[in-house]
């Protein structure tokens, strides 16, 4: 009988800590998670590593637990190397190390944002997307070319999930901001003017918030955060659909917590479905940070004989999507 090799997947490069089971055939036996949601405020990133390092062992554990299986099955320890927030980065890195020599596994160091692009293409059955990929730090489109995901478009200031949780900070919200923002703008009927910052294939976000508090004091609420939708949404599909055109890909991909939200896919279908393409979005727990889809990564990179050593697994809060070597396609 053949053995099936499992990967231990950690993610953890914001405010979640993730872990996640993963066998060879995508099969998820356990995706668990902890978040770190700040009193008052943004992410603090020591209170956050912190959080972390406290919840470890029983997120691990229930990972552990809920996969049924033990330690001693793990082939593979997987863990979110980069981009992100050092501390956070840094505990995870730490905490894969320890699992990975203990257990005499072969660890892995995956970068966050092609995880969430290799998990939905997986999920999704899609085979070569272009990923819109939009997260609380990261707003990217992404193409794969010659052996390497390619940034076609950025945000060249701010992440969209990071603007609207800093405008709903400012409106007396709770962290994550997202969801009331999207319930309260789905009552909006009149579209308010606001900054429109497309600059080539890049957005810019900083502007939006500011604007956006300024017209709260003269308009319904509802109203200035339906625009602020609107606006951004159509930015970022206004440059994919541009990606799109340039590669000739006839596949969309969201990525990323921001996808979670109900108006973002139907603008994004729209604009794939009168390109004649598809649209694709993973269920919204892989949309999310989370420890799946480091695993699922890491076996790809496993299968294709990359391995990352002690010495060389450092993290790297700016590791870019296009710096990596994608062996596996």
């Amino acid at each position: 009988m053949v053995s099936i090799m499992l990967c231990l997947g950690i993610e953890g490069t914001a405010h979640t800590l993730g872990i996640g089971v993963v066998d060879e055939r995508c099969r998820v036996l356990a995706n668990v998670s902890a978040m770190y949601s700040p009193p008052k405020g943004g992410i603090h990133p020591r209170e956050a590593a912190d959080m972390f390092a406290e919840s470890f062992p029983q997120v691990l554990n229930q990972g552990i637990e809920k996969a049924g299986i033990t330690l001693k099955d793990i082939g593979a320890v997987a863990f979110s190397r980069g981009p992100g927030l050092g501390p956070c980065l840094r505990i995870v890195a730490t905490g894969a190390r320890a699992l990975a020599l203990s257990l005499g596994a072969d660890l892995i160091g995956v970068n966050h944002c092609i995880a969430h692009l290799e998990i939905g293409r997986k999920l999704c059955r899609c085979d070569d997307p272009t990923l819109l990929y939009v997260s609380g730090g990261n707003t990217q489109v992404i193409g794969y070319k010659m052996g390497r995901y390619r940034v076609l478009g950025e945000t060249i200031d701010i992440g969209l999930g990071n603007m609207i949780d800093k405008l709903g900070r400012e409106l007396g919200m709770k962290f994550p901001c997202g969801p009331e923002i999207e319930r309260i703008a789905s009552r909006g009927k009149e579209y308010i003017e606001l900054p429109y910052s497309v600059k080539g294939m890049d957005v810019s976000f900083s502007g939006i918030a500011t604007a956006a508090l300024a017209l709260s004091k003269k308009h319904k609420i509802e109203d200035v955060l339906y625009s602020v939708q609107e606006t951004c949404f159509g930015m970022v599909c206004e440059v994919a659909e541009r990606a799109m055109a340039h590669t000739g890909s006839k596949e969309l991909l969201l990525g990323g917590g921001v996808a979670q939200n109900k108006r973002f896919r139907e603008m994004a279908s729209i604009m794939a479905r009168e390109r004649g393409a598809k649209s694709y979005v993973p269920p919204n727990e892989f949309l999310r940070d989370n420890g799946a889809m480091i695993a699922w990564t890491g076996l790809l990179m496993h299968k294709h004989g990359v391995r990352t050593s002690l010495e060389n697994s450092a993290v790297d809060q700016r590791w870019r999507t296009d710096e990596v070597e994608v062996v596996w396609r």
